[in-house]
């Protein structure tokens, strides 16, 4: 990837058995920090989690591989890493292109 190519990404996540509320919130606080880093969060879609189902799914973008790797260096989010550990058993994150 060229860093003027701009990055669309899904996101899976799973919880921790009986964290699926801990697991929005910490995603709610870290997905506010998204805009500052020239992303947006394109959509956001929360399941029960049942049946090995993600219990969150994200769609979102960054003008570039600059912007992204700012938002998961930046100092809040890394701050933010023990609530994570403690609500996310699971993520998967890869490219997509949206239409």
């Amino acid at each position: 990837m060229t860093n003027d190519i701009e990055i669309e990404l899904c996101c899976f996540l799973w919880a921790h058995e009986g964290e699926a509320l801990s697991l929005s919130a910490y995603e709610d606080r870290v997905l506010a920090l998204v805009p500052a880093h020239g992303g947006e969060v394109i959509r956001r879609a929360v399941s029960d989690g049942s049946n090995g189902r993600p219990h969150e799914v994200q769609l979102y973008r960054f003008p570039n591989q600059t912007a992204l790797d700012a938002y998961l260096a930046d100092p809040a989010r890394l701050a933010l890493a023990n609530d994570r550990d403690q609500a996310i058993a699971r993520t998967e994150l890869f490219p997509v292109s949206l239409r």
